[in-house]
């Protein structure tokens, strides 16, 4: 792992993991620029979730290295872990607290002061456009807005490298825009480096940074428009299907 690698907001060398017999992922590299989007793109079953996992320490291997804002993950797990935020394609927020308690109740776990806290709560509130929502029971939201609580309790303690796991499922065309839209935001002006995990192409920007998993394989890494040139294709619809269909006749 070279020197920009190892300061990188996330750097990933050699990482393998299996479940019994099956191998997950397969020796997979990658590092992350501040201020820019990634897009982790792949089928279901690509092994994306792995990735996360492992990546925020729910998993652990002894093949390969993390290393999170140059903190090696294994050696150094609480530095590591201090740098990033996490949205789960699962719901993780107290139903029965109010969206304000479960953001204080994160905010203390986090090590911020109660004066911290209660400032970058009522500023995330606004950013996500829930302060009118901020003493109701989370039990009481939508979907939609479920997910911007969690992405406001994801930026409390001003993370440099952000993480969102299929954070888009279920969520109505309104706000699966609007969340497309300030995770740019955030890359762009606060210089947050992003890894978003999907499959869907749409979610992807142009001038994004892409890295195609398959099987395991990273089969396809760099910008998205350099990723569509070379493969040949017109757009990244078409890149993304030859991509991950080549690697599926491989298995055949």
């Amino acid at each position: 792992m070279d020197d920009i690698a190892m300061r990188a907001p996330l750097a990933v060398d050699g990482l393998s993991y299996a479940y019994g017999r099956k191998r997950a992922l397969d020796h997979v590299s990658f590092s992350l620029a501040p201020a820019r989007v990634t897009a982790l793109l792949g089928p279901n079953g690509a092994g994306k979730t792995t990735l996360f996992s492992l990546v925020t320490g729910l998993f652990d291997s002894r093949t390969g290295r993390i290393r999170i804002a140059g903190h090696d993950l294994r050696r150094e797990r609480s530095r590591a872990l201090s740098d990033l935020g996490i949205v789960f394609q699962a719901q993780t927020l107290d139903l029965d607290l109010t969206v304000e308690r479960n953001l204080r109740y994160f905010a203390a776990l986090r090590g911020l002061s109660e004066r911290e806290a209660r400032k970058r709560i009522a500023a995330l509130l606004e950013q996500v456009g829930l302060t009118e929502q901020r003493r109701h029971k989370v039990r009481s939201l939508s979907g939609g807005q479920r997910r911007r609580v969690e992405v406001a309790r994801a930026l409390l303690d001003r993370p440099g490298l952000l993480l969102l796991d299929e954070p888009s499922t279920g969520l109505d065309i309104a706000t699966r825009r609007w969340l497309v839209d300030e995770v740019h935001r955030l890359a762009h002006e606060d210089g947050i480096a992003v890894l978003w995990a999907t499959h869907l192409v749409d979610e992807v920007r142009a001038h994004d940074d892409l890295i195609v998993l398959e099987k395991g394989k990273v089969v396809a890494r760099g910008e998205v428009e350099r990723v569509v040139h070379d493969t040949r294709a017109n757009d990244l619809n078409e890149a993304f299907t030859r991509l991950t269909s080549a690697r599926a006749e491989e298995h055949l």
